[in-house]
């Protein structure tokens, strides 16, 4: 009899290993990774990043300088225009359960769309459904003009649930997206670095995900969403299990991590402050459909909270929410 302790398959495989394999695959869909692309050594950073160790941290692998921001060096950012996303007439939701219907919005190249509504609207279906991971029902959803079929890596989703891969170091999560491009391991290393340093999580680039906090792990996320270089970027929540002073704090910080990148988003939210703060406008959905979308007066602004502007908005908003 085998007297290790490794769980093997009949086949004598690890199973352990297809569980990550799927993990990785499901996570890269939401910045349109393949399957068949997040298998294999492509995501291995290299062979001691599979962060394992009993003290939590990345295996030092010495891979060369690291890229910093305020160093001299430029961290990597998207100069193309943002996307344009559009949906004309359209159904959305699962064959036999519709969620939202005629709904006609468009998204502008380079926008910040807020998205609020009571709980079951459709804002997260809206969301998965621009992402290119649910079909619309009837109807046209469009990108530059071009039909949605499916995920694309200009599009990058994130999650109220940071959707960190345990296994992996923070750094090496962020590689992921670059991993999928096929990018050289030193330069997909440099880039992860440098966003991390952006994000402010320089010194727990080795750490795994469950030895930091939940305020590093969304930190962690966005960095892994925009080192990709997406050009439209789709958030579901990200802040909303945060409490009230790490919430603010990621606002600002995703404020300032946009600069420069051209991305166009579009961020899901049940905080109409948080809305009004972080949005060029505002969509509300009820009812099945898309009630209005308004204007926001100075956005991200936090001198404007009492703006009286932004003060009839918050009400109005709040009206048509029924709250």
């Amino acid at each position: 009899m085998n007297s290790s302790s490794e769980v093997r398959s009949p086949s004598g495989t690890d199973p352990r290993s297809k569980v990550r394999a799927d993990s990785e695959s499901e996570v890269s869909a939401g910045f349109g990774g393949e399957a068949a692309s997040t298998s294999g050594s492509t995501l291995r950073t290299d062979s001691g990043s599979e962060a394992a160790s009993a003290s939590g941290s990345e295996a030092p692998t010495g891979s060369g300088p690291e890229l910093r921001a305020g160093s001299g060096r430029e961290v990597t950012a998207n100069s193309r225009t943002g996307a344009a996303l559009s949906l004309r007439s359209a159904a959305l939701g699962r064959p036999g359960a519709p969620v939202l219907d005629a709904i006609d919005l468009d998204v502008s190249p380079g926008e910040i769309l807020t998205v609020v509504g009571p709980s079951g609207c459709g804002k997260s279906t809206l969301l998965r459904t621009l992402a290119g991971l649910l079909s619309p029902l009837s109807g046209e959803v469009a990108q530059d003009g071009h039909p949605l079929t499916g995920p694309g890596a200009d599009r990058a989703l994130i999650f109220q649930d940071d959707a960190l891969l345990p296994w992996r170091s923070l750094r090496a999560n962020v590689e992921l997206p670059l991993a999928i491009k096929k990018l050289p391991r030193a330069e997909r290393r440099n880039q992860a670095t440098a966003w991390l340093d952006r994000v402010g999580l320089a010194a727990q680039a080795r750490q795994l995900p469950h030895r930091v906090s939940g305020g590093q792990r969304q930190r962690a996320q966005l960095a892994r969403a925009l080192a990709g270089a997406p050009r439209a970027v789709l958030m579901d929540e990200p802040f909303g299990a945060l409490d009230a002073q790490t919430r603010a704090g990621m606002q600002d910080l995703l404020v300032e991590v946009l600069r420069g990148t051209g991305a166009t988003v579009v961020f899901v939210t049940h905080d109409v402050d948080e809305a009004l703060y972080l949005g060029d406008r505002v969509a509300l959905l009820g009812a099945g459909r898309l009630v209005a979308v308004r204007e926001v007066p100075r956005p991200r602004d936090r001198a404007a909270h009492d703006d009286p502007a932004r003060v009839a908005l918050r009400r109005d908003v709040l009206t048509s929410l029924g709250s």
